[in-house]
């Protein structure tokens, strides 16, 4: 494997959660490895696009996921 390769399977892992995966039968891995591809795909695009490493831009995503969320939670919470 290249360094080049290596540094793309590293921020794959990184970036998608991919290793995450606890399926063991290879079949049932399919999709949540195609999954994982065509986000850090998108996320080397934007990257690519905007001038910015994926992690920025990963960060910028949950970050203004995370703003939304304060100012309008999708999920209200009821205490008791």
């Amino acid at each position: 494997m290249s360094t080049r390769e290596h540094w793309h399977h590293q921020q794959l892992k990184q970036l998608t959660g991919v290793e995450a995966c606890q399926c063991r039968k290879a079949r049932i891995q399919r999709n949540p490895i195609a999954c994982a591809l065509l986000v850090w795909t998108r996320l080397k695009t934007m990257a690519y696009q905007r001038g910015q490493t994926i992690y920025q831009i990963k960060h910028g995503l949950l970050s203004n996921n995370l703003i939304a969320q304060l100012k309008q939670p999708a999920i209200s919470m009821l205490l008791a």
